[in-house]
């Protein structure tokens, strides 16, 4: 799904103290179709749980190090579960970006209009990536016992997760385009998420399994969404240093680039710069 550049503003009345970052989108010179020019994704991150003022930093500048990508950060501060990011107030949210990498953490966030607003422009078409958390948002009435909107997205229903213990991550399906070339490794103490339905959903392709103890779940795979749109997804990614492990980015950038369909040489190289343009703050 190809979008036309454009900026994301500030809806009026919002705080300054929600920290969205704006950036701009390249020029008239960056064609479509043109593989030349940096993929523009937006990473949307914040709420609960999360030292996401951090990691939002260690995401951008390690996946621009090992691709052509470059960011807007839509980046909400609020710590709740309940607050929906301000980048969604707006109508056409998406517009100017390739790919989507949602790295929210809002499980009670649950109106239908909202979530809806979110997953109207991937149900067209506009690729994904769902980090961690982002499995554990918008459960929408009918959870778990139904798999809800958000669900369907993600291609895995999950409910939660145990203590932090180190997870055996091992892959699967090793001749995926984004898995090919990546080794097993052990995190440090992290969350394995559970896969409540025992399966992910047959729109999905699972890529790596993790264990713990006795524990063991699907902690990487690609969906395949409405028919149309290519998901990555990985629970994978609660601390600091399993986000700014290289495995772990290596992981998430070959996500992400499938994701667009340009998982080659090509865009597998370092970006000119992390962010679209200069990022600005409310009330700069």
């Amino acid at each position: 799904m190809t979008h036309s550049p454009g900026w994301i503003r500030l809806t009026a009345g919002i705080p300054l103290a929600w920290a969205l970052l704006i950036c701009r989108m390249p020029g008239k010179d960056a064609l479509p179709g043109d593989d030349s020019r940096p993929i523009r994704a937006l990473l949307v991150v914040g709420g609960c749980c999360h030292d996401y003022a951090k990691q939002k930093e260690v995401l951008t500048t390690g996946i621009s190090a090992r691709a052509n990508v470059q960011w807007t950060i839509a980046y909400d501060p609020d710590t709740t579960t309940s607050h929906v990011n301000p980048v969604y107030e707006k109508e056409d949210w998406d517009k100017g970006f390739d790919v989507v990498v949602h790295d929210e953490c809002s499980a009670d966030v649950k109106d239908l209009m909202v979530i809806n607003r979110i997953l109207d422009p991937h149900r067209k078409g506009l690729p994904g990536v769902v980090l961690h958390c982002g499995m554990h948002c918008y459960r929408s009435e009918g959870f778990p016992k139904t798999v809800t909107p958000w669900f369907e997205f993600t291609g895995l229903q999950s409910t939660g997760h145990g203590s932090q213990r180190p997870i055996a991550v091992s892959f699967v399906d090793k001749e995926s385009p984004v898995t090919k070339g990546l080794k097993n490794w052990t995190t440090i103490n992290e969350e394995l998420y559970n896969n409540s339905a025992g399966k992910l959903l047959d729109t999905a392709h699972a890529l790596a399994q993790g264990e713990q103890g006795r524990m063991a779940s699907v902690v990487a795979w690609t969906n395949l969404y409405n028919k149309r749109t290519r998901i990555f997804a990985t629970t994978l990614g609660h601390n600091n240093d399993t986000v700014g492990d290289a495995r772990y980015l290596d992981l998430v950038t070959r996500g992400l680039l499938w994701s667009v369909d340009k998982l080659d040489e090509a865009h597998l190289k370092p970006a000119k710069k992390v962010l679209l343009d200069e990022a600005s703050g409310p009330g700069k």
